[in-house]
């Protein structure tokens, strides 16, 4: 991985802060961009010839309101919205039926299975993307970003999710809002951090090919950007590939718009504050053999000893 210099890494710091996102240049070298990148389409390939479905569950009159919510928020085929049924209602019954006590829209989106394809299956996500791909342990924990994480959410924070996502061409982008826990609070939003975002770019990201925007100093408003809003101040996190892009969660950003022929592809790490609850339980997910090669850092950061112990006495 490419040295940097300390006042760059500085420079992204107060900006992180001050702005609420920064973006370092070229922390991966063509290699490692191509190492990783081949990685990631091997899994997009897999997962898009066989899209994970499990069985299904009882149906109850309540799916009705589920799916209009899930068709008002995402922009996902008829296929994809059948998965996303079959999943929540499987995962339902595992869970012993128990009802959301407030209406889809503001449930934690953490508790919500999200698609895994959409932009009508142009655009996808990979979801739980360590246990797949454990190479990416080396970026979570990848000083440039890991301690830009410790300076805003301090020495003890924790992986929220790992994801990947390929920003398909010819897509709309998405629209603006802030991360979970937030969307589901109360305004004013907390006046400081809780949880802090990255993308590992795979591809340059440009204007035209879908890069992440943001609007600065949104992370001062204390406020989420209305749905489906408009924001005319964006600025485009346009760099290279083998860059990393940073933002606080608080900070209103969303995947631009792809008008190429080719998709965007980045990998997101997530990281949030220890005592808030995480995308993915890493601890249940990841085999042992897997964890072994970890190191101490990156367990801990996984959920290994920042979790309640089991309590039987």
């Amino acid at each position: 991985m490419s040295a940097i210099s300390p006042a760059t890494l500085e420079t992204a710091r107060v900006q992180l802060c001050e702005r609420g996102y920064a973006v370092i240049e070229n922390v991966l070298d063509a290699k490692e961009v191509g190492h990783y990148r081949s990685l990631l389409d091997q899994c997009f390939e897999r997962e898009r010839r066989a899209p994970f479905a499990p069985e299904d569950g009882p149906a109850l009159p309540e799916d009705a309101e589920m799916e209009h919510f899930l068709r008002q928020s995402y922009d996902v085929s008829e296929a994809e919205l059948e998965r996303l049924m079959r999943r929540m209602r499987h995962t339902r019954a595992l869970y012993q039926d128990t009802p959301w006590p407030v209406p889809p829209h503001e449930v934690t989106k953490n508790f919500l299975h999200l698609p895994t394809l959409f932009d009508q299956d142009r655009s996808q996500r990979i979801w739980d993307l360590l246990a797949k791909v454990p190479e990416v342990g080396r970026l979570i924990e990848h000083p440039a970003v890991l301690d830009r994480a410790h300076q805003v959410l301090g020495s003890d924070c924790v992986l929220a999710d790992a994801s990947a996502t390929s920003i398909g061409a010819h897509t709309d982008g998405g629209a603006w809002h802030v991360d979970v826990p937030l969307g589901q609070l109360p305004e004013p939003l907390p006046d400081f951090p809780l949880t802090l975002q990255n993308v590992w770019m795979m591809d340059d990201f440009k204007a035209a090919n879908g890069a992440t925007q943001v609007v600065a100093d949104s992370h001062l408003t204390r406020r989420k950007p209305v749905w489906g809003e408009e924001q005319k101040e964006a600025t485009v996190l346009e760099a290279p590939a083998g860059s990393v892009a940073i933002w606080l969660s608080n900070t209103w950003h969303r995947s631009g718009p792809n008008v190429t022929e080719d998709p965007r592809r980045a990998i997101i790490c997530y990281y949030s504050r220890p005592w808030i609850k995480p995308f993915t339980d890493y601890v249940s997910r990841l085999d042992g053999e897997s964890v072994k090669t970890f190191s101490p850092q990156l367990r801990y950061l996984l959920g290994f000893s920042a979790q309640p112990p089991p309590r039987r006495g």
